[in-house]
């Protein structure tokens, strides 16, 4: 059944509509993560088909990343100002998405102009302020859109509409089982379909929707699911000596632990610690089956769980919590929890994350502040202030090509818009 045949259903009524009217009320109550509402309910309603649930899945998505954009079109629709109803919003997305026509709308909602609702690009593209425009084309808060604008200037406009996009689904190749080209054979194989991602001879970029923990390759460790972005971020904390003493300072469930592992060959030493218990178990499970050996997982409960460390890693790899500006790809939903106040509040935890890891680098060490924030409050700012280290050019890190590529004002920047990955941030520097 086609995607036109399933809008066709939702304006028709029946529980298709109920369904995707509940997710919504349910998503909007205290905008938690899309994932978690679809997996609760796609394990309850066992009637939802694969294909149902793929344009179930879309269909949310698309409201929440959507939502100003949708609202702006029902008030040009409609003769009398009012709020919304979730109904409207449904139908408005169907209409802009091209999945049903205005004149079907109108058979649900005859009260509104729908032929005018269908033009809201058009009420848009002519908006004449920068931060205006973006607000309403990538549907952000306001103040996002200004920041964007601030922080970006030409830039921000095509970088808000890359980050309102849906993700695409990449994976990591483990070097520990095999490399990338071998990973794409043997998921081709089982009929999926990929191709190498642009930047980093790890990522590959699966072409063919599937359930990735389910194949074979995943079971037995030779992938993990991670953003491009993610991986060549990795790649900063590896260095050439094979001994060294990595310390993963904000490790969560390991992701770029298991990265670094995999570039190191399982030599060295990796110390990941996080204060999240939880999340370093998950670690611990995911490094068994990537067949990591190399790596210790530590809970920071009392602050002197790494005295034994001060002073003495080669490598302090800082993945500070953020905003998560960058990945709005992948969590749309997070525009929306996000206040600006909250901005200040991250870079002041930033900023006392970053005192107690820098002092556990020996001299001349390297030190990686690193954020999935496109914000400069969260990013540059907060880099220049760090005091005990200063600035390396990031050329010595991973090559003039590369770094040519990668970096902007001397970080390491990559984004949507020009990468093709999710947005991320890090600034290297050397402790002194």
């Amino acid at each position: 059944m086609t995607d036109r045949q399933l809008a066709a259903q939702v304006a028709d009524g029946g529980r298709l509509r109920a369904l995707l009217l509940e997710l919504w009320q349910r998503t909007r109550m205290d905008w938690g993560f899309v994932t978690d509402r679809l997996a609760t309910t796609f394990r309850k309603e066992t009637w939802v088909g694969s294909h149902e649930r793929r344009f179930v899945s879309e269909t949310l998505y698309g409201m929440v990343r959507h939502l100003r954009r949708i609202d702006l079109a029902l008030e040009r629709a409609r003769r009398v100002k009012k709020p919304p109803r979730d109904l409207e919003r449904l139908l408005a997305l169907l209409v802009l998405e091209k999945l049903i026509e205005p004149a079907r709308a109108a058979q649900v909602e005859p009260d509104l102009d729908w032929r005018a609702a269908a033009t809201v690009d058009d009420a848009i593209a002519s908006e004449r302020k920068p931060a205006a425009r973006i607000a309403l084309a990538a549907s952000l808060p306001d103040w996002l859109a200004t920041r964007f604008v601030a922080d970006w200037g030409d830039e921000a406009e095509a970088l808000a509409l890359a980050l309102n996009q849906r993700a695409p689904m990449t994976v990591r190749a483990n070097l520990l089982v095999g490399d990338r080209a071998a990973l794409a054979a043997e998921l081709l194989k089982d009929g999926i379909d990929t191709r190498p991602g642009r930047l980093c001879d790890t990522a590959l970029i699966l072409e063919s929707r599937t359930n990735l923990f389910a194949l074979a390759a995943f079971k037995r460790g030779a992938m993990e699911a991670q953003d491009e972005g993610s991986q060549l971020l990795a790649d900063l904390a590896v260095t050439r000596d094979a001994k060294s003493l990595v310390i993963d300072f904000c490790a969560g469930a390991g992701g770029k632990t298991l990265a670094i592992a995999a570039r190191l060959a399982n030599r060295g030493r990796i110390v990941a610690c996080d204060v999240d218990a939880g999340k370093l178990e998950e670690l611990r499970r995911r490094a068994r089956r990537a067949h990591v050996s190399n790596a210790r997982a530590i809970a920071l409960t009392s602050g002197r769980e790494l005295d034994e460390f001060r002073g003495k890693a080669d490598v302090v790899f800082v993945d500070a919590p953020c905003s998560g500006v960058g990945a709005l790809r992948r969590n749309p939903e997070a525009r929306w929890r996000l206040r600006e106040a909250d901005i200040a509040t991250f870079a002041a935890r930033q900023r006392d994350i970053m005192k107690t890891a820098i002092a556990l680098a020996a001299p001349n060490a390297r030190v990686i502040y690193a954020t999935c924030s496109l914000l400069a409050a969260e990013n540059e700012e907060v880099a220049r202030s760090l005091v005990g280290v200063v600035p390396l050019p990031l050329d010595e890190v991973i090559g003039t090509e590369r770094a040519g590529a990668l970096a902007r004002g001397g970080a390491f920047t990559v984004t949507p818009h020009v990468h093709g990955t999710d947005g991320f941030y890090a600034r290297v520097m050397k402790r002194v």
